[in-house]
């Protein structure tokens, strides 16, 4: 063979090892990329049975890889925070360790308001005996979706109501809404109330906060008082719009169950001197344990143009908050409700009013209502008075 012809050739076979060394890289590197791409193993053991040492290693880096940016997700997430919020500055140590006890701070004020309404706290809720949850839809089980026409505050028929002091003068520290003709009314009378509300809005904040409305009607009838055209002496119109939160904790051997916010309008839809009204901002606390079961409701009246108030003073006889407590035993439910001004001295008012129904026939419940104090009603808001009422319940608190 010529020798230029050994040469050539011997220099062609010298670049084949690095040639060789430079497809085994690639091969490598492209192996590597494709199976980062098409490994998705959901264990280690998976990549055992992989054929091919490269194959073998990129499926175990498949693995590995996404579970250890997992696991430092948090840490990843506060370092970038940090870096955002300081970027003219130099990491330090301290501003780490700064955004560490915020972050902190905010893990434990979550795990403290999931602890006060998760079903899941140290008083889980009963949706068989809780009498809250009937009537409030609390719990995920008792949810029946919105516009759902429920009872709300008890519905009754009295076709007596007596009373010991008549107001023949409904006044009112307003000039135009005090009435200077004498009313001709009887002692005894008749009273009826219509109480319902329907859920607008369901699970607001993830799997809590309802929306509900509610609307109750109260009226007293002067049907034995022939004389004067059998008038309906009064009625009281009451629409509201409630926030309603379940809660879960323990306070004083009771459980809390709700929490509210309520929009209240009250008012008995008369003209001048008679109209009485006002408009509150309420919050709503119920506890239970077993058969017992308690509302606290403390309220902000909205203030009026003094002008156009009918009873300026209607705090400091209606109350600024009320108490109802409910207790069933033996098929007789007894509830007891107190008001007061919150005041003292002059202004220092209130009332308390006791129902209790008893099972007569069937379904069919007899009711006795006793009511002493202020307020029975709007246009008797700042007049005194005992009433005592004897009917029917068609339908109690809970």
């Amino acid at each position: 063979m010529p020798f230029k012809a050994i040469g050539r050739t011997y220099r062609a076979l010298r670049f084949i090892p690095v040639l060789g060394g430079g497809l085994l890289c690639c091969s490598m590197s492209f192996a590597e990329e494709k199976a980062s791409e098409n490994f998705h193993p959901t264990s280690g053991q998976a990549c055992a049975g992989v054929i091919g040492d490269s194959d073998r290693l990129a499926c175990y880096d498949s693995y590995f890889k996404p579970k250890q940016s997992q696991d430092n997700a948090p840490l990843n997430a506060l370092t970038e925070t940090v870096v955002q919020t300081n970027q003219a500055m130099p990491l330090s140590a301290t501003t780490i360790e700064k955004s560490t006890e915020e972050a902190s701070l905010k893990e434990k004020l979550t795990r403290s308001l999931r602890y006060i309404y998760s079903n899941d706290a140290r008083q889980p809720l009963n949706t068989q005996n809780s009498l809250l949850d009937s009537r409030w839809e609390l719990s995920e089980k008792s949810k029946l979706g919105t516009w759902n026409i429920r009872g709300y505050k008890p519905i009754y028929a009295l076709p007596i109501f007596w009373t010991s002091n008549r107001n023949v003068y409904p006044s009112s520290p307003n000039p135009l809404n005090t009435v200077t003709e004498r009313q001709d009314l009887n002692f005894t009378e008749s009273k009826f109330q219509l109480s319902l509300k329907t859920k607008a809005w369901e699970n607001i904040f993830g799997d809590n906060g309802d929306l509900w409305v509610g609307y109750t009607q109260s009226s007293r009838w002067q049907v034995y008082n022939a004389q004067n055209s059998r008038p309906f002496r009064e009625t009281n119109y009451e629409p509201e719009a409630s926030l309603i939160f379940r809660t879960n904790y323990n306070l004083v051997g009771l459980d809390g169950r709700l929490f509210g916010v309520t929009f209240n309008h009250q008012s008995n839809g008369r003209a001048d001197p008679f109209s009485r009204s006002w408009n509150r901002v309420m919050l709503n606390f119920g506890f239970e344990r077993d058969n017992f079961a308690i509302m606290i409701r403390p309220w902000y009246r909205i203030p009026e143009n003094t002008r156009d108030d009918n009873n300026p003073d209607i705090e400091n006889y209606m109350g600024r908050g009320d108490i109802t407590a409910f207790y069933r035993v033996n098929d007789n439910d007894f509830s007891l409700m107190l008001r007061h001004s919150l005041r003292t001295g002059d202004a220092s008012h209130g009332a308390v009013q006791f129902d209790w129904t008893f099972p007569i026939k069937g379904k069919l419940r007899g009711q006795i209502q006793y009511f002493s104090g202020y307020g029975e009603s709007l246009i008797d808001y700042n007049h005194r008075a005992n009433y005592v009422g004897v009917g029917v319940s068609l339908m109690d608190w809970f």
